[in-house]
């Protein structure tokens, strides 16, 4: 077995943090942003020193490989550059910086390759950007079309087709992922399980299944001062109502459930003024299908009105569980297993590109512990040596799959 080196690591990770860097010890590096470009070029740069051949495909996804003794497929690490405002220095990028530091110990101890080895910067994963989230891994997997993605606006009114272009990382379609034998993808798990429990390492079996509603209830307005509270059609009061009995039937389904009211629109938002209109969404993740037709059962049964006021619920979007590749998240619990890492099999309940990955590559992940599960702010930590633990997983996992790939046993989709 080999370990990775935790201090390399480190001032990989402390270097990357710079690209972005927040006051409060964050990282701001919103997709194909100034300094999203600046993370890029390092990453580029990094992989030219370890030998590796680089190409970018048209949605700017960067992929750079280290080629084997045979032509065959690669077997694929990687995460995303990107982060969301004021976010972390370890979601996302993390998945890259520990590959490439996989890479580095497989150079430095002179380990020959027979199957090629690739990392993936993968763009936009955050969508704090461009909507949505996973675009270009969507892309390439067919579950976004390109040119409306490519149409996608920013606040400032620039295009996802237009930040592309200026970045510099516009390449050809022709250099997409179209084939590999697997895809691992490191990740803080951006929960508190791992900690809670006292566990170093999360097997990830899956990605929670999930489903957004946006509740509109429409009222009158009126003025806050005149109007006498038996006399109004207020919307506010209405989804006060609405989101109490939500939150309590839906708390009784099943206590793995997670659902969160996370957006409001109040219109016309003005404190002398009764609202006419409120919009909020309802998020809601959960493994079993039979749960979230549950969910979706009590939200579309909802009243059409209360106290004068219209409700209607539609439905955004949503998504089956995304289940991984059973014999690589064998292979990572059994290289936790030798580095006698205590390991804890899960799902995540955030989504990631490997779970638009495992739609057309073998795919699995590995988390790595998150302090007081915070995560998507500039108090996200992970200490190096869980960090340096991942790597050393990592690695073995793709080593074990080298000899396994070798000897010709193949895994296929499920």
């Amino acid at each position: 077995m080999y370990k990775c080196n935790s201090r390399r690591l480190q001032e990989l990770i402390e270097q990357f943090s710079q690209f972005g860097a927040t006051e409060n010890g964050g990282v701001t590096r919103l997709s194909l942003s100034n300094e999203d470009v600046l993370a890029r070029n390092y990453f580029c740069e990094c992989c030219d020193e370890l030998g590796m051949d680089i190409k970018v495909d048209d949605m700017g996804n960067i992929y750079a490989i280290l080629p084997g003794k045979k032509d065959v497929p690669p077997i694929v690490m990687g995460s995303h550059l990107d982060s969301v405002e004021k976010g972390g220095k370890f979601d996302g990028v993390l998945g890259v910086l520990t590959a490439i530091e996989a890479i580095r110990t497989l150079k430095e101890n002179e380990i020959e390759l027979d199957i090629p080895i690739m990392i993936v910067n993968f763009t936009n994963e955050e969508g704090a950007r461009f909507d949505p989230a996973m675009m270009s891994s969507g892309v390439i997997s067919s579950k976004f079309e390109k040119e409306k993605m490519l149409q996608s606006v920013d606040k400032n009114g620039t295009s996802f087709k237009e930040a592309l272009r200026e970045s510099g990382y516009e390449g050809e379609q022709e250099n997409r992922l179209k084939d590999a034998l697997a895809y691992i993808e490191l990740h803080i798990e951006q929960g508190p399980v791992l900690e809670a429990k006292q566990l170093e390492i999360g097997i990830v079996e899956g990605v929670l299944g999930m489903v957004c509603y946006e509740i509109t209830v429409t009222g009158q307005s009126n003025h806050a001062g005149t109007t006498p509270m038996t006399m109004r059609q207020d919307p506010m009061i209405v989804t006060s109502k609405i989101i109490s009995y939500l939150h309590e039937e839906l708390g009784k389904i099943d206590e793995q459930l997670v659902f969160t009211f996370g957006r409001m629109n109040v219109s016309p938002n003005i404190h002398t003024v009764i609202p006419n209109k409120v919009t909020f969404t309802i998020d809601s993740r959960h493994q079993k299908p039979e749960i979230m037709q549950k969910v979706e059962d009590i939200l579309k049964h909802l009243p059409t009105e209360d106290m004068g006021c219209n409700i209607k619920p539609v439905k955004l979007w949503g998504r089956d569980t995304v289940y991984f590749d059973t014999h690589i998240c064998n292979e990572v619990a059994m290289a936790c297993q030798n580095f006698g890492y205590t390991a804890h099999r899960m799902f995540s309940g955030a989504g990631h590109d490997a779970q638009y990955m495992a739609s057309i590559v073998p795919s699995a992940m590995i988390f790595v512990p998150s302090i007081h599960g915070k995560s998507h702010c500039e108090e996200e930590e992970t200490t190096f040596e869980d960090c340096a633990k991942g790597a050393d997983v990592l690695l073995e996992t793709v080593l074990t799959l080298q000899t396994k790939f070798s000897m010709g046993e193949t895994y296929t989709l499920h």
